[in-house]
């Protein structure tokens, strides 16, 4: 059965350009024309990725975005026109991006990155039981064979690419896992030299988890080569 993706575009001649480049490799293409007609369609047709363009009228890319989140963990690729800014970044994560690229995309690429998003969503985020991260009268409970985080006794919730690198990173507690390694394990290898993907990742990760994100206790840094999860005392 061929896999279902959503073309979110206000622009007619890109919704074609990229809606021929998806079905000409076997995709089944959904398509709509703002963000209405994408939650309507992410209801309705569930489908297995979204491309979504940042900039339209009326409900925008982030909000749209943000609206699917909470009836899908479809990965959701934003597009926009504009290069790539960390607090554009930043922002499409906290609506609850996959991921964030700049338009135009080379066919390739794109194709790669789709390949990419759906094999990470088919692979399961974690293979091992329950972690619980502890530290004086704070604590982080992850249940990572459950999908279930608790900040200071507050169910957290996180999106699918932020839990596969949190569990990544408690599966391996104690041991530094490289930058690239990161990237392979959560994004895939067509993101090996995406390093800046890692840093801004973690940094909004420790965000959400962390009582102090300028001062870490539970994501260590390892300059220049990676990140550890501090190993349970």
């Amino acid at each position: 059965m061929s896999r279902k993706i959503l073309i979110v575009d206000d622009e007619p001649a890109q919704l074609r350009l990229v809606a021929g480049v998806l079905s000409g490799h076997g995709y089944e293409v959904l398509k709509a024309n703002n963000g209405r007609e994408a939650i309507r369609a992410v209801y309705e047709k569930a489908p297995d990725l979204v491309l979504l363009d940042v900039n339209m009228p009326g409900i925008d890319g982030m909000q749209t975005c943000s609206c699917i989140r909470e009836v899908s963990d479809a990965p959701v690729i934003m597009l926009t026109g504009r290069r790539n800014s960390e607090e554009d970044i930043v922002r499409g994560l906290e609506a609850g991006a996959d991921e964030y690229l700049a338009k135009p995309v080379g066919n390739r690429e794109l194709l790669a990155r789709v390949r990419a998003a759906l094999r990470r969503a088919e692979k399961p985020a974690a293979r091992h039981g329950k972690k619980v991260v502890s530290f004086n009268d704070e604590y982080l409970d992850i249940d990572v064979s459950e999908r279930k985080i608790e900040v200071g006794g507050e169910k957290l919730k996180l999106t699918p690419r932020e839990f596969r690198l949190l569990a990544l990173l408690v599966e391996n507690a104690g041991r530094v896992v490289t930058h690239q390694q990161v990237l392979e394990n959560v994004w895939g290898w067509e993101y090996i030299d995406d390093v800046d993907y890692v840093r801004i990742y973690v940094s909004h990760l420790r965000q959400k988890i962390e009582p102090d994100p300028s001062q870490p206790r539970y994501i260590l840094t390892e300059p220049g080569v990676g990140y550890s999860f501090r190993r349970l005392s």
